[in-house]
This record gives C-alpha cells, sequence and structure tokens, in this order.
C-alpha cells in the first residue's frame, strides 16, 4: 500500500520536474547571454565614444592645422557572432557660444534587443555629420575634419 501512495506522489513530480527544469535552465541562461552582451555593448560604448572625444581634442587646438584625420578604433567586428552598429546625435545647450556639446551615441548588436547609450562631451565648435558604424564594414573608422574657421566635423566612416 505505501509503494501505491508513493508512486502516486513521486510520478508527477518527476514529469513536472523534467519539463519545468529545462524551462527554468533556459530563462536564466537567456538572461546571463543578455547580460554579457550588454556588458560587451557598454565596453565597446565607451572605447567608441572616447576615440571620437580624442579626435576632437586632438584637433582643437590653434597650432593643429586643417585638414582631415581618420582613426580606427581597433574595436572587434563581432560580439558573440553579431555585428553591431553605433549611432549618434549631436546637440548642444541653449547658453552661449562657449557652452559645450554633447554627442549622444547609441550602439546597437543587430539581430538582438541589446542597446547601450553613453554621452561624450565635445566644445562648441564641433558638427557631427549623420553616420552608422558598423563593427562589420572594412570602413569601420572615426573621421574628423578641421575647417580653418576652427570647426570640426566629425562622422563614421572614412
Amino acid at each position: 500500500m505505501h509503494v501505491t501512495i508513493e508512486y502516486v506522489i513521486m510520478i508527477p513530480m518527476l514529469i513536472l520536474g523534467t519539463f519545468l527544469f529545462p524551462i527554468f535552465a533556459n530563462a536564466v541562461m537567456n538572461t546571463w547571454v543578455n547580460s554579457r552582451q550588454t556588458l560587451s555593448l557598454q565596453d565597446v560604448a565607451g572605447q567608441l565614444g572616447s576615440a571620437v572625444q580624442q579626435l576632437y581634442f586632438s584637433l582643437n587646438h590653434d597650432s593643429i592645422p586643417s585638414g582631415t584625420v581618420t582613426y580606427s578604433p581597433g574595436l572587434p567586428p563581432f560580439i558573440e557572432s553579431s555585428y553591431y552598429m553605433g549611432d549618434a546625435t549631436l546637440s548642444s545647450s541653449a547658453s552661449p557660444a562657449a557652452s559645450p556639446s554633447f554627442l549622444q551615441l547609441t550602439v546597437t548588436l543587430v539581430g538582438t534587443s541589446n542597446s547601450v547609450t553613453t554621452t561624450v562631451i565635445l566644445g562648441s565648435n564641433v558638427l557631427w555629420q549623420p553616420s552608422i558604424f558598423m563593427s562589420n564594414s572594412t570602413d569601420a573608422c572615426v573621421t574628423a575634419q578641421k575647417f580653418s574657421n576652427g570647426t570640426i566635423l566629425l562622422w563614421f566612416g572614412g
């Protein structure tokens, strides 16, 4: 009699465990993968923002003549077999001309919902040409052009 009661109790528990364990394990793994990809994207966005900022500050000196500079930041072309795209928008504050401009950089991992945003502080003499940074492109770089009036135009690509 006791063996029958044990089977009545244990068989549904075993069947339930057989189905619930893979579902639970899958949910935990998906969360872990998304967190890992987001962390990688944050690293890439930080390095790309730093490259833009360093390029701007390198050209934003009176001793640097007019011209065009292209910099390849050396970022990995893929994050876990997916390429990523970077897009940026420039905004200026409404105060006087000496106030800084802010470049909001968004990096998205293609094929996923993972996206991160970072902000880069630049000077008032900067312009941004709308462009896309494609990580798997041979043209994945940051380009800056300094004009004779001191204005610096930045964009992704060569």
